[in-house]
């Protein structure tokens, strides 16, 4: 299996020479903004960043959506499609080797990473304010219903601290992934 996973890694790294072209104007663009991004990510008090104004639209979208399949669809749904949609996204600008637009979208799935963090660590606790679509009453903090039916209550804020890292690390390696193939596309 581990063979398997470096070789499916080794080819979605390799240097294809189809990719969109990035323009060093653009790399340069690229870079400044997501050096902003990380920089206000990394100096943010209340860990709601400015984009999580759309990934809260995405993540109730998600529960009516998926509500349509059941209650426990519907729980599930807020979170699975904030992660859907820029995966989605991702695989398709990938499909059409847009190089800046890959890496948009995957730094934003990896955003998704600290919104959902800072939900998964506040389950014990629930003190974040609510948003709910339909019936107030019908609704209550996902991750403590989802970590409570895990039997993972307990684990709320180091489950969050790893999702966490994860989003950090993927929101650092999309950068240089984009360095990358701005150097394997360059004239």
């Amino acid at each position: 299996m581990p063979e398997r996973l470096t070789e499916l890694v080794r080819a979605l790294l390799e240097t294809e020479t189809d990719w969109e072209s990035v323009s060093r104007g653009s790399l340069i663009g690229w870079l400044v903004f997501y050096a902003l991004f990380l920089l206000h990510a990394a100096t943010d008090d209340d860990g709601f960043l400015l984009i999580d104004h759309v990934n809260l639209i995405v993540h109730e979208a998600g529960h009516l959506l998926f509500g349509w399949l059941g209650m426990t669809l519907g729980l599930y749904g807020g979170t699975l499609l904030q992660f859907l949609v820029p995966l989605a996204l991702g695989l398709y600008f990938w499909h059409e080797r847009k190089t800046a637009a890959v890496a948009f979208v995957v730094f934003v799935l990896f955003e998704n990473c600290l919104y959902t963090s800072v939900y998964m660590a506040d389950a014990r606790a629930q003190g974040l304010p609510l948003v709910t679509v339909g019936d107030p009453d019908a609704g209550g903090h996902d991750w403590n219903q989802i970590l409570s039916r895990w039997g993972l209550l307990g684990y709320d804020t180091k489950l969050a601290a790893l999702v966490r890292v994860c989003g950090w690390l993927g929101m650092l390696a999309t950068p240089a992934w984009l360095i990358h193939r701005h150097r394997q596309t360059e004239p």
